[in-house]
């Protein structure tokens, strides 16, 4: 008892005895602001709008149709955005359905706001995967199509 007392107090002792982690060093020689990539950020308000079938767990399916803004990069940023898309109720259930999904971008804060609404409920598929869980399923069925070995020739 009094050895396994003595073994904890002297742990403990190590403990506390220990230096505090401190950061390591920035590396010599390396500007780490060249490393990261300048924005450029659009001057203008841009406004991009589009209607998505969701499914029963409130993924996003497919995008049905869209609005695009004059901005080719925010348009590939935003129709991303939908594709990945959740959209649940304040109880967090989802109605399958068509939603509408806007983005403004405002200039003075460099922000997009996304707005959500309810187009339709019902007329999609309800069971149908959601659009990146197709996206995955793809890219795992190519993956072992590439990577199953060769088939050996028959004489």
């Amino acid at each position: 008892m009094r050895t396994a007392l003595g073994a904890a107090l002297a742990a403990l002792a190590l403990i506390a005895a220990a230096p505090s982690p401190s950061p390591l060093p920035a590396p010599t020689g390396i500007d780490l602001t060249k490393l990261q990539p300048k924005a450029h950020l659009p001057k203008v308000p841009l406004h991009a709008e589009y209607v998505v079938a969701v499914n029963k767990k409130g993924q996003v399916t497919r995008v049905l149709s869209g609005k695009p803004s004059p901005d080719a990069t925010y348009n590939v940023q935003t129709y991303g955005n939908a594709l990945q898309a959740f959209i649940r109720t304040t109880d967090g259930g989802a109605i399958s359905g068509r939603y509408r999904l806007t983005y403004d971008y405002d200039p003075q804060t460099a922000h997009v706001r996304r707005q959500v609404a309810l187009v339709a409920a019902g007329g999609v598929d309800p069971n149908a995967p959601g659009a990146v869980d197709q996206m995955l399923a793809d890219v795992r069925k190519h993956a072992a199509q590439h990577s199953a070995p060769p088939a050996t020739p028959t004489p």
